[in-house]
């Protein structure tokens, strides 16, 4: 059996037991889910820490979820999973609101934390969205970061 692979890109919340139910469905091959859900911080990144009130997502709509596709795809070649689940918010979010999903669901553990941690650092440095973050400054967009594209380098086959 393949891995079964599901994206979603939404405005809405998404419920994390459920995804993992989803994964799981009749599935008695499946020995770890390993989830990774991300939070909107209520403070920036940036060395002095600024208040953040609020986050904007905006993505490229059919290009993102086959970004997420791609990436789910990969991961699957990579490791021996059952299922991969991908799921990213985009619009107006808040701090403590969800905004990202990464699951990945293999016989073994070891290969479904590293799956998991691979679908992150892929989705942080290939997926096509765009953060703009609230301060008392102003909005203003999130740059990409150099950590985020060194921890997707270490995947890269060579």
């Amino acid at each position: 059996m393949s891995a079964r692979i599901h994206v979603g890109v939404q405005e809405g919340d998404f419920d994390i037991a459920a995804e993992i139910d989803r994964m799981c469905e009749g599935r008695a091959d499946i020995g770890a889910v390993v989830t990774f859900s991300g939070l909107v911080r209520d403070m920036t990144k940036a060395e002095d820490g600024k208040p953040v009130s609020a986050m904007e997502l905006e993505h490229y709509p059919g290009m993102t979820e086959r970004s997420l596709e791609k990436i789910a795809a990969e991961a699957a070649e990579r490791w021996p999973l059952q299922a991969v689940t991908l799921i990213h918010r985009y619009g107006p979010l808040l701090p403590g609101d969800r905004i990202v999903l990464a699951a990945a669901a293999s016989p073994h553990r070891g290969a479904a934390f590293e799956a998991a941690e691979f679908l992150m650092d892929y989705l942080k440095t290939r997926a096509p969205f765009w953060k703009k973050e609230t301060t008392p400054d102003g909005a203003s967009w999130v740059d990409a970061r150099d950590a985020d594209d060194a921890a997707a380098a270490r995947w890269a086959k060579g």
